[in-house]
């Protein structure tokens, strides 16, 4: 075989070897994206539960936490409710993965530092909730929502050296996160991460609807929890915490009587509508 000869077949095999490469990433890439897409549907189905669960509540008939363990429960009541279970425990793991993807693997805007920490903190948020689906299913889940769980947390952290100081800082930071989510929703920052040009026009008004309503309601309730952390490291009892549950109960108790809670429950059904929405036109 003459030089030229082995030139030309090991441009060959390199050129192969790349569109191998080239297509491997691409099928990666696309496993990912149905990945991340089946976490936003799991998403979806327990912010509506949920917001469902706050407007009965609203009109007097709160009989289960609204609360994910709340949302768990509704699910597991419906024909089928074990095979749903476990399709959270699956959706939610998805979305731990993908979120785990977006920490280690992401390119461009997405590299930085930041981005990547707090992809980082999410796919460990939605390994909880997947492990916690998983054990309700499996019927270790236990009885306590959220309201218990944070109580018990709190009282651990306020026994640590430092406790009180940790405990206020949680606080803080679920208010500003809180703070941030809701601003973000009004100024509608949610639409970069969609595929906007696939919507029709009346579709699109529609999402932002729903990105706008839902986007400030989950605010609003970070917020909440984050108050009441707050007032629990500084008056140091771990009793002053509540859970999503009894926040969104808190905002029958207002002023505006039981129709802040109906607004935010409302709201977090329409992010729940979102949720599914950004299943379906979220760039990922």
């Amino acid at each position: 075989m003459t030089s030229s000869h082995t030139h030309k077949w090991g441009l060959r095999r390199a050129s192969s070897t790349a569109r191998s490469h080239a297509s491997g990433a691409a099928e990666g890439k696309q496993a990912l994206g149905v990945t991340g897409r089946a976490g936003f549907v799991a998403r979806s189905v327990v912010y509506v539960l949920v917001g469902a669960l706050a407007l009965q509540i609203a009109f007097g008939g709160g009989g289960r936490e609204a609360d994910r363990q709340g949302a768990l429960q509704q699910v597991a009541a419906q024909p089928f409710g074990k095979v749903m279970l476990w399709l959270l425990v699956v959706g939610f793991g998805c979305m731990a993965i993908w979120r785990a993807s977006e920490a280690l693997l992401a390119n461009g805007p997405k590299n930085k530092v930041g981005s990547r920490l707090l992809d980082a903190g999410r796919a460990v948020f939605y390994g909880f909730v997947c492990w916690g689906t998983a054990s309700f299913a499996a019927g270790s889940g236990g009885q306590s929502g959220s309201d218990a769980k944070s109580q018990d947390w709190t009282a651990s952290a306020l026994k640590l050296p430092g406790g009180q100081v940790l405990v206020g800082l949680v606080g803080c930071v679920l208010i500003g996160v809180g703070a941030t989510l809701a601003v973000r929703a009004v100024m509608r920052r949610f639409l970069r991460r969609l595929e906007t040009g696939k919507m029709s026009s009346r579709v699109r008004h529609v999402v932002t609807g729903l990105g706008v309503g839902g986007g400030v309601a989950r605010g609003v309730v970070f917020a909440g929890v984050g108050v009441f952390a707050l007032v629990a490291a500084i008056r140091f009892d771990p009793h002053q915490v509540k859970g999503m549950d009894a926040t969104l109960r808190t905002f029958a108790h207002t002023p505006a009587g039981p129709w802040l809670l109906v607004a935010v429950a409302v709201g977090l059904v329409l992010f729940g509508g979102f949720s599914f929405a950004s299943a379906r036109w979220r760039r990922l």
